[in-house]
């Protein structure tokens, strides 16, 4: 198992391109219908520009910005929730990547000042490999998810939304399908309303805000995660495409990495302008964390 983090993995860290996953018990997936915490949110598809020629982060390869094309598809109007993953996990047996690994990765600021010494992420010493933390348990032991039932499910890897998906008979977003949606047909921004950050003073997504990594005033109402429909939908009826957490999508970000899109709660302007339509961040397909999550669509993919 790598001791570093994943590529771009200053906001989501990785376990690594060497890590691999324990052999998982066979588990029987009847595929059902599932209909998404917020429903579905049905698109024509069309011809649309995507990325960005103002990345702060010109690694990430948000541009040049071009013309895509995507065909009618529907998507989740939210991420995953807690609950609906439970109802997977129940009904399949599924464990994630991050049970059986046995860690994932917590957010420093979320853990105790007397919490034992762990290994921390390279690079980004704010995440700390904490044993015992899963979907589940998204702090590790002693801490649950029964008054986040409607939050985003996170430490996810994106073999689980896939194992997810097939139980569900959905399937995960393509890079451009997700900014398409995400946009909710305002190109050109960086934001799913518009060009403000907070438009009238008013905010519109659920990110850090402070002084990061040692001060979130949670100003914008929430400290980690939020519930997937906390603030307004876009124009297409999605909601927290931005800000939250970092949603997987189908497409390989690079060999052996997959895409993950919209920022997550724990991104900040000093150090991860990427809570923006554009923006896009690539990790390894075992990785967790506890701002990642999913959400998922339906219908025809190019």
């Amino acid at each position: 198992m790598s001791d570093g983090p994943g590529p771009s993995a200053c906001c989501a860290p990785g376990r690594g391109r060497r890590a691999s996953t324990p052999a998982a018990p066979s588990v029987r997936h009847t595929a059902v219908t599932v209909e998404p915490h917020g429903g579905w949110c049905a698109l024509t598809g069309g011809a649309f520009l995507m990325g960005s020629d103002d990345s702060p982060y010109p690694a990430d390869r948000e541009g040049p910005v071009r013309q895509v094309t995507v065909d009618a598809f529907a998507i989740g109007a939210t991420a995953v929730t807690n609950e609906e993953f439970a109802a997977f996990a129940g009904a399949t047996g599924h464990r994630t990547d991050a049970e059986h690994f046995g860690w994932s990765f917590v957010f420093g600021g979320f853990l105790p000042d007397d919490f034992p010494p762990t290994r921390a992420a390279a690079a980004t010493p704010w995440w700390r490999q904490v044993h015992g933390a899963d979907w589940r348990h998204p702090e590790g032991p002693g801490s649950g998810v029964r008054d986040r039932r409607d939050h985003p499910v996170v430490h996810v890897s994106h073999g689980d939304a896939l194992a997810y998906c097939r139980w569900a008979g959905a399937r995960l977003p393509t890079e451009a399908e997700w900014e398409y949606a995400a946009r909710g047909g305002l190109e050109g921004m960086p934001y799913p309303w518009g060009e403000e950050r907070e438009p009238g003073g008013r905010y519109r997504m659920n990110i850090f805000r402070g002084a990061f990594p040692g001060r979130n005033t949670a100003a914008d109402g929430h400290r980690g995660t939020c519930p997937v429909d906390a603030f307004p939908p876009n124009a297409y009826g999605l909601y927290n495409t931005v800000g939250n957490v970092w949603e997987w999508c189908a497409d390989l970000f690079a060999p052996g990495v997959r895409v993950l899109k919209g920022g997550s709660h724990l991104c900040h302007e000093s150090y991860c302008l990427r809570y923006r339509t554009s923006a896009r961040m690539g990790n390894t397909p075992d990785s967790s964390s506890g701002n990642t999550g999913f959400r998922v669509v339906r219908g025809r993919c190019r």
